[in-house]
């Protein structure tokens, strides 16, 4: 039986058919929260990467989204395929904003095929498109790469940078257990007018740089699990100016349904969980993340 609670887009893929083993599908798509007083936007989230047993169309996910008072969203590539799928879907849906770039695990790869210089090139070409507002995923991971790979990841960063600037496009940071040395390339290259450190996962002292710099740290699920004190901190000191919210769907589903698929219409789960923790009324808070929205990747009008 259907759970009238999951979003009609999401049913087939949460009940339907046997489960991959260890898929976080095994337990289905959550509830949907109670909508938003105040509309916001989910700036990460990949509509590409499926996690159910039913692939979820471009207009049935935002329109689930829309429900529960998410407006809007950044579809974000991190590979010449899903920034590819970015372009195509921006011009499917004028809720979507478009992020595209080599993920900082993906540049190593295409180095090693002597294919990085030609997908650079691609992505400044897919770049172009008027609704792509931001270069990324792009960063540094020193927790899936290492050796050699480590300095194609700062080679291909450097020149995300770069084309970030010349395109006058926001740049959208992927930073796991690199905090110090992302912003170190960072100063080295000069920021961009507008970076934003997805999925933030740093502590105070970065919070402290975003602050300073003028970086929007954007929070995701990860800020409701237990062991994310460091989050929870960070945000206590973060200007609320400089503060978005997103999925990364289909990963990193706030709490209570950690475990399960991810996707937009989750939002709010993430947004009552930063009032909460801020002492913050939901509705300015939504109103204050969604203007930092636009300042951040300009209107999805």
């Amino acid at each position: 039986m259907c759970n009238p609670l999951i979003p009609a887009a999401y049913r087939a893929s949460a009940d339907g058919g046997a489960p991959e083993a260890g898929s976080s599908s095994q337990r289905g798509f959550p509830p949907a929260p109670e909508p938003l007083p105040v509309p916001v936007m989910d700036n990460h989230t990949h509509l590409d990467f499926p996690d159910g047993k039913a692939p979820v169309g471009i207009k049935e996910a935002l329109d689930a989204a829309a429900a529960v008072g998410v407006q809007g969203a950044v579809q974000v590539g991190c590979d010449l395929e899903s920034s590819r799928f970015t372009v195509q879907a921006v011009d499917l849906d004028e809720r979507l904003l478009g992020a595209v770039a080599l993920h900082p695990n993906d540049a190593p790869r295409y180095a090693e095929r002597g294919e990085l210089e030609e997908a650079l090139a691609e992505i400044e070409r897919l770049a172009a498109h008027p609704r792509v507002r931001a270069i990324g995923e792009t960063g540094l991971d020193f927790f899936r790469t290492e050796g050699e790979g480590l300095a194609h990841q700062r080679y291909s960063f450097r020149r995300h940078i770069d084309i970030a600037k010349r395109l006058d496009l926001t740049l959208q940071i992927h930073d796991r257990d690199a905090h110090n040395d992302v912003v170190q390339v960072l100063k080295e290259e000069g920021a961009p007018e507008r970076v934003v450190f997805h999925c933030f996962s740093g502590d105070e002292e970065l919070a402290a740089t975003c602050n300073k710099e003028g970086w929007w740290m954007s929070f995701a699920g990860t800020l409701t699990f237990k062991n994310a004190a460091n989050l929870r901190a960070a945000l206590a000191v973060a200007d609320p100016d400089l503060v978005l919210v997103e999925t990364d769907a289909p990963f990193l589903t706030p709490h209570p349904h950690r475990g399960r698929p991810n996707a937009s219409y989750m939002v709010p789960y993430t947004v009552r969980a930063m009032a909460e923790l801020t002492s913050t009324d939901l509705a300015e808070l939504g109103a204050r993340i969604s203007q930092n929205t636009v300042r951040a990747y300009g209107s999805w009008d």
